[in-house]
């Protein structure tokens, strides 16, 4: 390994407690643990990937749902909506950059790292680990029946005489290249597979606002609301905000993005980090603003959940979408797995004392890839079984209610629904820098840092 400078080096070795890393050693091979964990085993990524990592966390398939958001909240709120919620996620990665070396000589290479940081040793653990690894093990399983829908409806596509098959075969085959691609050791080595996920969402958003030009209004396009009745009205309203949440993601991988980066005392790694964040967020805008507002310009209040349904025509073009859907989602999930791989190998290697090496790195994320696609076999409606579950833990407060009442609580339900689905439990991620930040710099009362943050919060903890 190259010699570094020593404020790197001490980045390199510390952890979030000031303390060195234990490493394994063997014989004339020794090998620090920090340096084979997927998250810290390469420090010499460029902004650029910072960019394209954040692009394939962030832009989803859930940006095809944006214009039937837009129908449902109409131009002013729509447009207030998707803006708003730019800005706000913007600021909350810029905060979660900032707070990576925000201790001189340690670097928060890990969520949980900040979180034990912010809130203690083991308070810090138990309040961000459950939640980080509901959202990416969650996020992982989804993209399994993603993935597998978006083959299924390319081959029913372009071949219709083919014998169909079942949604279950289509995920196992779309899980198929996630046993190899898992394999890869670190961040830095998916950066290929990271690229060409970016450069997919970016061509399946241009296809879905370019065909939405391209066809155009007519006579019949309204842009009136079609609600019948005030519990629907609600009830649509939340679902669409829902869908502009899930829609931001990726902030639960910032830290382990940023501690592939290399990081000196002249140059610390929140500079190229930044550069890549604001990079990745003009693409997200790029597409977002896009395809919502062209999308629902073309068909107003018509427009399906996924413009891809609205679009049907050229079929060539959308079976082109869905195979880009399944390229963007291979990335993603890889994207989302490299964490959980980091905080796999890391108990077993430091606590329950297994030696690193190519071994231990099969068996483990083998079995993680097989289980994420068992689930997403046997549950493959597993997204909502997460909302359901999420939403039932408000139900209590609203039992006893009015059947109007109920409507509204099943439209609240619904609205937690889409938050707590293809992004699980985001809601929490969002609000944790928020709430670290106030812990860790303890702004003055009332000042805009102060004023900022909880208001923030408080609209998190409502939208």
């Amino acid at each position: 390994m190259a010699p570094v400078e020593p404020y790197a080096a001490d980045l390199e070795t510390h952890g979030s407690n000031g303390s060195v890393n234990g490493a394994y050693h063997q014989g004339k091979n020794s090998k620090n643990v920090e340096e084979w964990l997927p998250v810290t085993g390469a420090r010499n990524a460029k902004w650029y990937y910072s960019a394209f990592h954040n692009v394939t966390a962030m832009v989803g398939a859930g940006v095809l749902s944006l214009p039937n958001a837009m129908a449902q909240l109409g131009w002013g709120p729509g447009v207030a909506v998707l803006v708003l919620s730019w800005v706000i996620t913007l600021y909350t990665l810029w905060q979660m950059v900032e707070m990576h070396e925000m201790v001189p000589g340690k670097r928060f290479d890990r969520y949980h790292e900040l979180g034990q940081h912010a809130f203690g040793e083991k308070l810090g653990l138990w309040i961000v680990v459950p939640q980080q690894l509901m959202v990416e093990v969650g996020v992982d399983i989804v993209y399994m029946v993603t993935g597998g829908t978006s083959l299924k409806q390319f081959h029913d596509l372009v071949c219709h005489d083919c014998k169909s098959f079942g949604l279950s075969a289509w995920i196992v085959v779309f899980a198929a290249p996630h046993f190899l691609l898992s394999q890869l050791p670190n961040f830095n080595s998916i950066a290929g597979v990271s690229l060409a996920a970016a450069v997919m969402s970016l061509s399946y958003s241009t296809i879905a606002w370019g065909a939405s030009i391209h066809k155009g209004t007519n006579d019949f396009t309204s842009y009136d609301y079609n609600f019948t009745t005030t519990p629907n009205a609600v009830f649509k309203i939340f679902n669409a905000l829902g869908n502009v949440a899930f829609a931001y993601a990726g902030h639960n991988v910032v830290l382990e993005i940023q501690a592939t980066i290399p990081s000196t005392p002249e140059k610390p790694s929140k500079i190229s980090m930044w550069r890549g964040v604001v990079v990745a967020y003009l693409i997200v805008a790029l597409c977002y603003f896009g395809v919502a507002i062209l999308g629902y310009w073309a068909f107003g209040n018509a427009v399906e959940d996924n413009i891809l349904k609205s679009l049907q025509h050229p079929t060539w073009l959308i079976a082109a979408a869905n195979l880009m859907v399944v390229v963007h989602v291979i990335g993603s999930y890889q994207i989302y797995a490299m964490p959980v791989f980091d905080m796999l190998e890391s108990f077993l290697v430091k606590k329950v004392h297994l030696p690193p090496g190519i071994i231990l790195r099969l068996v483990t994320r083998s079995l993680y890839v097989a289980f994420t696609c068992f689930v997403g076999v046997t549950l493959p409606f597993f997204g909502d079984l997460l909302g359901f579950f999420g939403g039932f833990a408000f139900a209590p407060t609203t039992y006893f209610v009015s059947s109007e009442s109920r409507s509204y609580m099943y439209a609240g339900l619904i609205f937690f629904n889409k938050i707590l689905t293809k992004h699980s439990f985001n809601l929490s991620v969002f609000q944790l820098p928020c709430i670290m930040w106030l812990c860790i710099y303890k702004p003055k009362p009332f000042g805009f840092s102060w004023i900022t943050n909880w208001v923030r919060s408080s609209i998190h903890t409502i939208f």
